[in-house]
């Protein structure tokens, strides 16, 4: 009996002594997994905040993921784009400042135009390109609104200069013996000192009051994110924008390009089929024949470029603040990027069309190079 009663008792123990070891092993593996699991954890939080335009702000905006090779390969012609843009137009600037037989009226609007176009490549480009590279604004939203202001100001200047130098070509081309007493150098001054101050308080007005986002308070709180700088328009400023600042000039560029191309057209026909008399005179229809279609052919090229960087971008602007902004912003900022492209178009079309620029650019580079000092007052063929 004393036997089997002490037997029982070891047994007891060594029950309870099994059952405790099981119970440290499988408390010691509990541990261990949950350590592991915090450290996992850890490292998805830390994947994720490097992922963030800001990782310790609970609500920043994601950066884009893009692969290197990518990033490397937008910020080269981005780059490209921006140089391009800033010293052709710089060079335009200086070529009819230098000039004296470029200082027409015609080449004063055009050297507004370039400096509009250099300043947006200057003060606005370089900014939009690491927004659109990374997907993130690091510069806060006081920076933000006046960024967004001068990106308004200088693209409405460009675009309303694009108008005013249709508006002088075609009366110098359909009205010719009145266009010089009525465009003048003064004249011109004042239209253009009127784009610029119209677009400027346009454009401050709308960003820095905020009738544009009137009504789209609450979609703009849920959308927000700190590292963004969007500019939304609703309904109302959706359609007046794009109607004041592009499809009015653009209506009148294209009325007054196809006018100027017909007339263009119709002194050619009436110049080939004129009777010649003597040959210099003969050579010299022949000559002015070539000039108005390669004029009118020209205008036809700042048209089609002008259509085709715009265009897209204001049919965005319009279909969005209708149908709840529906255009992924990688697609909306690559149009933004082709109405940038315009300002780098303007100075290369001049370059390539224009011989009195070709003449000039050819002087400056090589002044600059070769150190050659030419007069203001060289004359052109």
């Amino acid at each position: 009996m004393c036997i089997s009663f002490f037997g029982y008792w070891s047994l007891t123990n060594c029950t309870i002594f099994i059952i405790l070891s099981l119970f440290m092993i499988t408390k010691k593996i509990f541990l261990a997994s949950r350590s592991n699991v915090m450290t996992l954890n850890k490292t998805d939080i830390y994947f994720e905040n490097m992922f963030l335009c800001y990782p310790l702000l609970p609500n920043s905006c994601p950066k884009l993921h893009r692969l290197t090779v990518v990033k490397v390969a937008i910020y080269i012609f981005m780059v490209l784009m921006i140089l391009t843009t800033v010293f052709g137009n710089l060079l335009i600037i200086i070529s009819i400042s230098h000039f004296k037989q470029l200082q027409s009226p015609t080449h004063l609007i055009v050297r507004s135009l370039a400096a509009s176009d250099c300043l947006l490549g200057s003060l606005v480009m370089p900014y939009s390109m690491v927004r659109s590279v990374e997907g993130c604004w690091y510069l806060g939203d006081v920076v933000c609104t006046v960024h967004s202001s001068l990106d308004m100001s200088f693209c409405i200047s460009s675009l309303l200069h694009l108008s005013l130098v249709s508006v002088d070509r075609y009366m110098a081309i359909c009205d010719p013996l009145r266009y010089r007493m009525r465009v003048t150098n003064n004249t011109v001054t004042a239209f253009i000192t009127f784009i610029w101050l119209f677009s400027i308080f346009y454009s401050f007005f709308i960003v820095f009051s905020g009738v544009n986002k009137i009504g789209l308070e609450s979609f703009i709180m849920q959308v927000y994110c700190v590292g963004s700088c969007v500019l939304f328009f609703n309904k109302q400023w959706g359609i007046i924008c794009p109607i004041l600042t592009f499809f009015l000039p653009g209506t009148i560029m294209s009325s007054l390009y196809m006018k100027i191309f017909y007339v263009a057209q119709k002194h050619a026909k009436v110049m080939s089929e004129r009777v010649t008399v003597m040959a210099a005179v003969e050579l010299k229809s022949q000559s002015s024949v070539h000039r108005e279609r390669k004029a009118a052919k020209t205008l036809a090229i700042v048209m089609g470029v002008f259509l085709f960087c715009w265009l897209p971008i204001f049919i965005a602007t319009i279909i969005d603040s209708f149908l709840n902004f529906v255009t992924p912003a990688s697609v909306f900022d690559a149009l933004v990027w082709f109405g940038y492209f315009n300002s780098t178009c303007n100075p290369l079309i001049y370059g390539f069309f224009y011989s009195r620029f070709q003449k000039a650019f050819k002087i400056l580079i090589s002044s600059c190079i070769y150190g050659f000092s030419d007069s203001i007052t060289l004359t052109f063929e």
